[in-house]
């Protein structure tokens, strides 16, 4: 899920068309392979969606102010004007926003050079190759085509994958939620319920046969099975429990000042049983295709939009990595960035995210859950067995 930009004089009509604007859109970017290439460099890989491609890595935590640097929050602010380009380069303008502090550039100690490939939007079908049916997406071609372009010119030591969000329609599932709360004074989480079961299998497929389809250009290239490691991860939850909300679901604060615009019942879902759920169907697929899974359902847990133990930077006190939000509040309008980056791993996110990935490369086997440690930044974020 993106993040809600926070306005004091925000209105619901606004915050909707914002809202609806959302679909299609939540997925991760990708960034341009680094440097000369040589066959006896290593590389890093990632694949898939928003969540690992960077997207919101221009923000370091939330602010409601609307000019300047936003209190220290906007990477992009150069003195004078914003340039976005300045942290996702030319993807900005494809809209694949592959920032550079995606997971896969935070990430040390893996290999001689690290590879973004993903992209913002993407589904399972920008990952499979055009021949085996995948689609191009933001004028690229598909993720496991430009792969093989990799997997010649590197050593390719470790490929992490995140997709399968956009095939559930994670974007419908946000635009659906916050019209409930601003308008319809519903509940979504019954019906988006229902909608995420429909799906689910379906996605899962799309996932086993991304899995499937990187083995097939890394075996095409030459490679053993024993050469490199696939990491599927599954997705954080940028939104807390409902008692973890630091704003009342009464009134508008959590429209106007927060930007995190769910009832109590909805956030429970989503933070309890939907991500939870989607995590299981993910490890599963893990399992069955034999790769490591890296479980990120908590990773963001006291760090997610509006969560009591975080605060927006004010001017008398700036962003921080240790009491900052980890994830993009919803944006309406342009006066912020851009909608898509709505509730997404921001910048401090994705350099733990980083973390987390330099985390698993050092365990050759097993299944591993990542989370944070509060009062730290990325430096905290440990791994726990995942049984």
């Amino acid at each position: 899920m993106p993040g809600f930009h926070a306005m004091s004089l925000r209105r619901p009509a606004a915050v909707l068309t914002s809202a609806l604007a959302l679909s299609g859109t939540l997925t991760c970017a990708a960034a341009p392979a680094q440097a000369s290439a040589s066959p006896t460099q290593t590389a890093v890989v990632s694949m898939g969606d928003s969540f690992i491609s960077g997207e919101a890595g221009r923000w370091q935590g939330n602010s409601n102010t609307q000019s300047g640097s936003r209190n220290g929050t906007d990477r992009a602010y150069n003195g004078k004007s914003y340039d976005p380009t300045t942290v996702y380069g030319g993807t900005y303008s494809s809209g694949c926003d592959r920032s550079d502090s995606a997971e896969v550039l935070s990430a040390t100690g893996i290999a001689d050079v690290a590879i973004n490939l993903a992209c913002s939007g993407a589904t399972t079908g920008n990952v499979i190759r055009a021949a085996s049916g995948g689609e191009s997406l933001n004028g690229e071609r598909p993720q496991a085509d430009q792969l093989a372009t990799v997997a010649a010119q590197y050593r390719v030591k470790l490929i992490a994958l995140s997709i399968g969000g956009n095939d559930l329609g994670f974007s419908d599932v946000i635009t659906n939620c916050v019209e409930d709360y601003s308008l319809l004074y519903s509940y979504c989480h019954d019906d988006q319920g229902e909608k995420v079961d429909q799906r689910m299998d379906s996605a899962m497929a799309g996932v086993a046969k991304s899995v499937q389809e990187i083995r097939s250009v890394m075996w095409s290239a030459g490679y053993a099975s024993g050469d490199y490691r696939i990491v599927l991860q599954s997705a954080p939850s940028p939104i807390p429990r409902g008692s973890e909300i630091r704003y009342a679901q009464s009134g508008w604060s959590r429209l106007t000042t927060g930007g995190c615009p769910f009832w109590n019942r909805d956030a429970d879902w989503a933070r309890d049983e939907f991500i939870p759920e989607y995590a299981a169907e993910v490890r599963a697929v893990a399992e069955s295709e034999g790769v490591q899974f890296l479980d990120l359902q908590d990773m963001l847990q006291g760090r997610e939009v509006c969560a009591k133990a975080t605060r927006l930077a004010t001017s008398s006190q700036g962003p921080s990595a240790t009491t900052s939000e980890w994830a993009r509040f919803l944006v309406s309008g342009a006066a912020q960035g851009t909608l898509q980056e709505s509730f997404h791993p921001n910048y401090y996110a994705q350099r733990a995210l980083g973390r987390c990935l330099g985390l698993i490369h050092a365990q050759p086997t097993g299944d591993y859950a990542c989370r944070n440690t509060a009062g730290k930044d990325e430096s905290g974020m440990y791994l726990t067995s995942v049984a």
